[in-house]
């Protein structure tokens, strides 16, 4: 399976996750600029704005681990754009969602407040 076609059952899969979980879908792939959200949702009066990480395997480090100081900072940007654009009135929480997906393993783990913007 090509990488893009994993990225994007791992986002199919969060999706599912995350509406199994009663969070409420506003966006998917939202692009500004060169960048991009995968998903944002809400929840409880809460926007949350969710990076999808999915990897064939482990092996080389748990997938949330590709989520860099330099992604957060991109998807910041991208999430302070949105707020702005759609004139957001809620507290903001960053998420990651990590999925191994293969013949052997089909694991989420999600982890809430994975980082924080800068003051």
């Amino acid at each position: 399976m090509h990488h893009l076609e994993l990225g994007q059952l791992g986002e199919n899969l969060a999706v599912e996750y995350l509406e199994s979980k009663a969070y409420k879908i506003l966006d998917r792939n939202y692009k500004w600029m060169r960048h991009e959200i995968d998903i944002v949702c809400s929840k409880a009066n809460e926007l949350v704005v969710v990076e999808v990480k999915t990897r064939h395997t482990s092996s080389f480090g748990v997938p949330y681990q590709a989520v860099t100081r330099s992604k957060q900072r991109q998807i910041i940007k991208v999430a302070n754009e949105y707020i702005v654009k759609n004139k957001i009135d809620m507290d903001v929480r960053f998420d990651v969602l990590s999925i191994v997906k293969n013949q052997w393993q089909n694991s989420i783990e999600h982890i809430e407040n994975a980082f924080y913007p800068c003051l």
